[in-house]
């Protein structure tokens, strides 16, 4: 017996609705023949919504029965669906994944081989890069979460706007391998200033916060994952300095 399906969704000239495009596919992929019936201009849709009582676009029947929306159809159908408030690593480890896979390719390119210690550096320098990008789309958001829990910035509050800049700056530099006497210090500096901000925040203090890490409209906790930005950055200061000492050491000798 074939399924049968309407649905009733908004088509115009200046807006197509995404929605309705997402419910007649999700419909059609399980097997539903979709009577798809067009609302071609603001009266119609607002004529549609009073009638049936809704406040949103588009709206699904399954044989006569309302099902709602675009999440409603898959709540039916038992899948899941995304909570906007609902807290998420989701933003970081793709940030990461992203530079990682940059960092191997470059290192292949450069050297044959995805996996030398230059791969390592250019992962930590350019996911210092990609986070900074984040921060700098919106820098005033960022800044705004980001005085929830940064110390120095409770402070000093243009530090949240000298911050991204900065991280950013101290990432180019160490992509190309310049400037060491400039680049470690600052991202040691702001990276250790980080870490034992997000070390009160979350492990003495216990406070549940959203980090900034990505930038100020994100919903990702502050935890270690956000430690970890700055860790790395520790860490590939200190690695940079020690290995510029050992350079400017052997050359002495």
């Amino acid at each position: 017996m074939t399924k049968t399906a309407t649905i009733y969704r908004m088509v115009m000239p200046e807006h197509t609705c995404p929605w309705g495009l997402k419910a007649r596919h999700l419909l059609k992929s399980r097997g539903y023949k979709v009577e798809d019936l067009w609302l071609t201009t603001r009266e119609q849709t607002d004529a549609f919504k009073a009638e049936h009582g809704v406040k949103t676009t588009p709206q699904v029947f399954i044989d006569r029965k309302r099902i709602g929306g675009h999440d409603d159809l898959r709540r039916f159908f038992g899948l899941k669906v995304r909570d906007p408030k609902a807290t998420t690593y989701t933003p970081v480890l793709v940030v990461f994944l992203t530079t990682a896979v940059m960092a191997a390719m470059l290192s292949l390119a450069v050297d044959g081989t995805p996996f030398t210690l230059r791969a390592g550096e250019w992962f930590i320098a350019l996911s210092m890069m990609t986070l900074a990008m984040l921060k700098l789309q919106n820098v005033e958001s960022f800044s705004a979460m980001f005085l929830n829990y940064d110390l120095l910035a409770k402070r000093w509050v243009p530090y949240g706007k000298v911050y991204p800049f900065a991280e950013f700056g101290a990432g180019a530099l160490m992509v190309a391998g310049v400037l060491t006497w400039l680049s470690a210090p600052v991202a040691l500096f702001i990276g250790g200033i980080g870490a034992v901000s997000v070390i009160k925040a979350v492990y003495i203090d216990k406070r549940e916060l959203k980090c900034a890490c990505v930038g100020g409209d994100s919903n990702v906790p502050l935890g270690f994952l956000s430690l970890t930005e700055n860790l790395m950055m520790i860490a590939m200061a200190v690695w940079m300095l020690v290995m510029e000492y050992g350079r400017v050491g052997t050359m002495v000798m």
